[in-house]
């Protein structure tokens, strides 16, 4: 098995290890905690990318899980280009 491979499987089984721990989550959502955790990704736009999914949905997902309290905290928005960084909140506030 590829190293690329591995750490995709490692990746989702993460995404579906942090649906398991609140059911609420989406897989897109859950996606997005974990690449931030992870370093993967700390913008709408990058994740997007690497994951090969529309940017709006990614923005729609991204609102969402923001909306939540303690999950996620928007950090900046850029109104050209529509990316919104985010990070993870200190863990003793989550």
């Amino acid at each position: 098995m590829s190293e690329e491979a591995s750490e995709a499987d490692r990746f989702l089984a993460l995404v579906a290890a942090a649906q398991d721990r609140d059911i609420r989550l989406t897989s897109i959502q859950a996606g997005l905690l974990v690449a931030a955790e992870l370093g993967i990704a700390r913008d709408s736009r990058a994740f997007a990318r690497k994951l090969g999914i529309a940017h709006s949905l990614v923005l729609r997902e991204l609102n969402g899980l923001a909306e939540r309290e303690g999950l996620l905290r928007i950090v900046k928005r850029d109104p050209r280009t529509m990316r919104v960084h985010y990070t993870l909140p200190p863990r003793d506030e989550a």
